[in-house]
């Protein structure tokens, strides 16, 4: 089978995912990895499979991502699995993490999920894991959305040590599932 892993990444979470799911797919199978700002829509029907991440910006995918998938033709010939790292909290902690994910991070399965209904891409599934943020969005976040001190203290805590090991095993049991269904 032949499979990319393709990924855009500014601070470099998304490019370590992306290649634990790498290490997994080329195991058994042809797999390439490349950065998303090298790839051109028109290569995706060289592959099987596609494994495609992006940084969460804006509660959705990063920008230029979202303007390509909107190229993906209709019905394309490979299938599609998506992965997202993001700066907020996982839904599965408090009702307050709950929360900052529906608002911060909630859109990127959603986009993922209207290629199939939309495109009838074969969609396989989705990954998500938290990821330390850039300067100028940890800037963002304390002042506009955790500004009280203590719980900054708490999130900075939490946010510096993603994505981690756990993350990374986390994305390669993803990947293995998704060539199993493949």
């Amino acid at each position: 089978m032949e499979v990319l892993v393709t990924y855009y990444s500014q601070t470099g979470n998304t490019k370590i995912i992306a290649e634990a799911i790498h290490e997994i797919a080329s195991q058994n199978n042809d797999s390439t990895l490349k950065d998303f700002k090298d790839l051109k829509v028109e290569e995706l029907d060289n592959y099987d499979l596609v494994f495609l991440g992006s940084a969460c910006h804006h509660a959705d995918l990063a920008p230029p991502v979202l303007r390509f998938v909107e190229k993906i033709p209709e019905s394309p010939k490979f299938k599609l699995a998506g992965f997202v790292t993001h700066s907020t909290y996982t839904p599965e902690g408090s009702e307050r993490h709950a929360e900052f994910f529906e608002q911060w991070a909630s859109k990127c399965s959603k986009t993922y999920e209207k290629l199939q209904t939309e495109k009838s891409v074969d969609y396989k599934g989705y990954f998500r894991c938290m990821g330390v943020p850039s300067k100028p969005i940890e800037g963002f976040i304390h002042a506009q959305i955790i500004t009280d001190e203590d719980e900054w203290a708490e999130y900075l805590n939490v946010i510096v040590k993603h994505p981690n090991e756990i993350d990374v095993e986390n994305a390669k049991k993803f990947a293995k599932e998704i060539l199993d269904k493949c």
